[in-house]
């Protein structure tokens, strides 16, 4: 990781992030329309998605379902008192949706879905979260919300949630991942993270991110990185699922920015 970078990114943070609080507890999106088989992770390795600067929407389509991040979503909506019409799944969680909605008026912003780092997929110069493709791909909308679209964003977010694949990681020479994508969205005006070193799995996912909403409903003094820890405890002592205490499926997760109770 670039911590030169990360320096800067949280420097960034301090500079853009609005201080006037949103009128809304929580937006979110996930499950996108996706053709390929329901899989059990969050992320991708595959040769290109590209054509040209503009991503192939039918290679994009060919990606694994996510049909769990809608539970994953609706708890989230729950913990935080928010409706229904906060969600915005399947055809509705599309670019087009993300760039023409009010996103400054919302607390805690959450995208449940495929994360793609740069250097990862051909022809991908940036970080990029995976939406609903359209029928056609233009520069607007392919399907693919890039970091630098993400820094056109208007946001006044106390926490943006990205509960999705390698968010925070880059593995190659000249990849990014948390720089690029915690300077596209300190600069947008979120003032904290959740992001992801590696690969999820999508149920061990789901329930951290419920865990985490579920400490900070319980006791609402506690900070974002406590409920964090706090919801890493817990999965990990899940007698139902005790594989889930290898480190694999809570360690990769991380709060960045302001951790702390605001």
């Amino acid at each position: 990781m670039n911590h030169s970078a990360l320096r800067t990114s949280l420097k960034a943070l301090r500079v853009f992030a609005a201080r006037t609080e949103a009128n809304k507890p929580f937006i979110g999106f996930g499950d996108p329309v996706l053709e390929g088989p329901s899989g059990g992770g969050k992320g991708i390795k595959i040769a290109s998605l590209f054509r040209g600067a503009i991503a192939d929407v039918e290679e994009v389509r060919k990606l694994s379902r996510l049909p769990e991040t809608a539970d994953e979503l609706r708890a989230m909506a729950r913990y935080l008192g928010a409706d229904a019409s906060s969600i915005y799944l399947g055809k509705d969680a599309t670019e087009t949706k993300v760039k023409e909605i009010d996103l400054k008026s919302s607390r805690v912003i959450a995208f449940s879905t495929h994360g793609l780092i740069s250097g990862e997929i051909k022809h991908l110069a940036e970080p990029a979260l995976v939406l609903t493709p359209p029928d056609k791909a233009t520069e607007a909308d392919d399907g693919l919300l890039t970091a630098s679209e993400i820094a056109q964003l208007k946001l006044n977010a106390e926490w943006v949630i990205l509960s999705a694949c390698n968010t925070a990681h880059a593995e190659s020479a000249g990849a990014e991942g948390l720089s690029g994508l915690a300077k596209a969205f300190f600069y947008a005006g979120s003032r904290a993270l959740l992001v992801s070193h590696w690969p999820v799995e999508s149920q061990s996912a789901t329930e951290l991110t419920r865990g985490m909403f579920e400490a900070l409903k319980t006791n609402p003094t506690m900070g974002r990185s406590e409920a964090l820890r706090h919801s890493m405890f817990k999965l990990a002592a899940n007698d139902n699922h005790p594989h889930w205490a290898h480190p694999a499926f809570w360690a990769p997760f991380v709060v960045v920015g302001e951790g702390a109770r605001r």
